[in-house]
């Protein structure tokens, strides 16, 4: 049989043929040799060793076992919770010296800066899933101090579903795919989940959270991060102040909105990567504030509801986010796998001058991040790992174990040792080492919860009533959709008996929308829900959001002959706001504008739908227009706009498209001609023409 090849190179100028006609690409230059883990120089990387040209592979080929081996094992479990992430490296500078709240040595210079790693992250779905799904986002910061690495392990939502770690297991049991089926991914509207919410009430205020637009942000530069947890600051004379951390985004709040967040899924799953990924190649690096809540014992004290209780927070109006530090990330990662999937943060990981409280949550988490790494990881020497090691001198007599990269050097590995000066090895310093806050303990041991811990609903009337009523109205619409997947109808009764207590005018509208026949009785509570916790606007995406267009993405929908002196006055003031923009047209391969220039567009109308824009300009001339009316995808490029409330910017030219698409003139479809594009702009800052959604939705 003839087994010569007929391949070509492909373009490659430097590959040459193989005896057999197959094609090698050689080193040369400066191009490296390619070679084994064990860095044996490799022949040939195209044909494994084989006995004649049509024999069975030689067990000798250890080129070909090396490189088999290792691709076997190319993947390590992955996170049960938090397994789709993204991360990248920027950089934490503080804003003032905090010498009085911590002796934490990031924060004792004006100015100092501290390399960090982050990672974003889903908590329900598999790494496969998508980015938009409804779903808590897991904010995880890795501070690389001079003393050590702290982890900041948190969330963009303050509170969490359950008060004690015991019930953890539980909690992502029900809210991951039912065990019988395998489904559904990355979703929480099915019977398992919900029929553990119904029956948890500590859990409603989460349930406020999750059914608010916080479970789908536009992008991880737009929401907020939490460190959930109230820790202990303590400072070099041993004074505790308690604290929670906050993250605050320097460009604003923004989600999207439910449909459009099921589009954004189908047409781009690593939609929030992707943004992530161009944001820091474009140089626009994204920046948080660092914030401390603090208060004292006295207040913690005097305040209604447990601060070691996690399903609750301290509004801002009573204890105000002191900001001091910003954070703003600046290179994306080398090796994805190396950094973002291999990185192990620990809520243990604190240093000097950061100190837990009895949050029985939190003490959980202690003790399950470090489980949690030896399963995923391999082993104890995963602090090898390039992502996890820290950046400061380290000392100690750690040794061996699966994978170690590094020993202690010298004749001793215990302590205490009677070897005098480096031949000992390391000793503790009690002046700088870590030192746990003195907190007087007793009683008796029970499984028992404070009597705080008791009041369930209050909080989460307190988060209904503290939002818009545009975003109340996306609260109920996300319960009936989520509940009308539960198929039994008891747990959906629970439920709303449950929202009862929370706000009877949600559970009345919840109940029709699911087409109850009547409103179940409210579910007695076990502490009385306070009715006078007044509105936090800080608690609102809407009343929080930015005050400019920058960061933002402007989709425009250009054609042969489109006006080329409004499209680069267009351009202009968006490069002036600090705004990206996006060209669609008819083909990716270039439209020819009113002056003879050419330009390719980023997408083409079928791949570049308005739910990835925030806002969109229609500037195809007359003709391009015309033929954009027998396009499906360009009708819907302009009606899902207007349905998802965006500020739509056209030129006359447009009119055949925006009648062939339904939409109808209103103060958010803004005619645009030579000298407003700034003004158009600027209106966009509001990012949605919320006005409009009510009328579309009564249609």
């Amino acid at each position: 049989m003839d087994t010569t090849s007929s391949k070509t190179t492909g373009g490659f100028a430097d590959a040459t043929p193989g005896p057999g006609g197959e094609w090698h690409q050689t080193a040369g230059g400066d191009v490296p040799v390619l070679t084994t883990s064990q860095g044996i120089p490799v022949s040939d990387d195209q044909n494994s060793l084989k006995a004649g040209r049509r024999g069975p592979t030689l067990l000798e080929d250890f080129h070909f076992r090396d490189k088999m081996f290792h691709f076997d094992h190319e993947r390590i479990p992955e996170r049960v919770v938090h397994a789709r992430g993204f991360g990248a490296h920027g950089v934490f500078e503080t804003y003032e010296s905090l010498s009085d709240l911590t002796s934490a040595d990031l924060f004792q210079r004006a100015g100092e800066k501290t390399d960090i790693f982050v990672r974003f992250s889903t908590v329900a779905g598999n790494k496969g899933s998508a980015d938009l799904a409804r779903d808590v986002r897991g904010f995880a910061v890795r501070f690389y101090t001079k003393e050590g690495n702290w982890d900041l392990v948190g969330n963009n939502i303050p509170v969490f579903f359950i008060q004690d770690a015991i019930k953890f297991p539980d909690l992502i049991h029900a809210a991951k795919q039912e065990p019988d089926r395998g489904f559904p991914q990355a979703q929480t509207a099915h019977d398992n989940f919900w029929d553990f919410m119904s029956l948890t009430p500590e859990a409603m205020h989460m349930a406020m959270w999750i059914m608010s637009d916080r479970t789908i942000p536009r992008s991880f530069r737009f929401m907020e991060g939490f460190g959930v947890h109230t820790f202990r600051l303590v400072n070099a004379e041993g004074k505790s102040t308690f604290v929670k951390f906050h993250w605050k985004p320097v460009l604003g709040l923004q989600s999207v909105v439910w449909n459009e967040a099921l589009k954004l899924n189908g047409m781009d799953p690593d939609y929030h990567r992707r943004d992530l990924w161009e944001a820091i190649q474009n140089g626009d690096y994204p920046e948080w504030e660092l914030g401390f809540q603090l208060f004292d014992e006295e207040f913690a004290e005097r305040f209604a509801f447990d601060v070691l209780d996690a399903t609750k927070l301290i509004p801002e109006e009573d204890v105000p986010v002191r900001p001091v530090g910003k954070l703003t990330l600046n290179r994306t990662v080398d090796n994805f796998f190396m950094e973002t999937e291999q990185v192990a943060f620990q809520t243990g990981n604190v240093v000097p001058g950061i100190d837990f409280s009895n949050d029985p949550l939190l003490q959980g988490r202690n003790f399950s991040y470090l489980d949690t790494q030896l399963k995923r990881l391999g082993g104890p020497n995963f602090t090898h790992i390039p992502i996890n090691t820290p950046r400061c001198p380290m000392a100690h007599f750690q040794q061996d174990g699966h994978m170690a990269m590094r020993n202690p050097k010298g004749r001793a590995n215990y302590e205490p040792n009677s070897w005098g000066g480096a031949a000992g090895g390391p000793r503790e310093d009690p002046e700088r080492g870590f030192r746990s806050w003195p907190e007087e303990m007793g009683g008796q041991k029970l499984r028992i919860r404070a009597e705080l811990f008791a009041d369930h609903y209050s909080q989460a009337r307190q988060f209904f009533i503290s939002q818009t009523e545009v975003e109340q109205t996306h609260i109920k619409d996300a319960l009936v959709f989520e509940l009308s997947k539960v198929e039994t109808p008891v747990i959906r009764e629970r439920v709303v008996s449950h929202l009862r207590n929370i706000d009877d005018d949600l559970a009345q509208k919840v109940a029709d929308g699911l087409g109850l026949k009547s409103l179940p009785d409210a579910v007695a509570p076990a502490r009385a829900v306070v009715q006078g916790l007044k509105p936090s606007r800080k608690l609102s995406i809407a009343l929080n959001g930015p005050k400019s267009f920058k960061g933002r993405k402007l989709g425009v929908l250009v054609t042969d002959g489109t006006d080329a002196a409004l499209l680069g006055e267009l351009e202009a003031a968006a490069k002036a706001a600090g705004a990206l923009v996006e060209l669609v047209g008819p083909t990716v391969g270039g439209v020819t504008l009113s002056d003879g220039s050419v330009r390719e567009p980023k997408q083409k109308v079928n791949g570049g739908p308005s739910v990835l824009y925030d806002a969109v300009v229609l500037l195809p001339s007359a003709d391009g227009a015309t033929l954009l009316t027998g396009e499906a995808t360009a009708k819907d490029f302009v009606s899902d706009a207007f349905a998802h409330a965006k500020f739509i910017a056209h030129a006359k030219t447009a009119a055949p498209l925006l009648a062939k698409a339904g939409v109808e003139a209103d103060e958010g479809v803004i005619a645009l001609s030579k000298g407003g594009a700034e003004a158009f702009l600027q209106k966009c800052a509001a990012l949605r023409f919320w006005a409009r959604e009510a009328m579309v939705h009564a249609v």
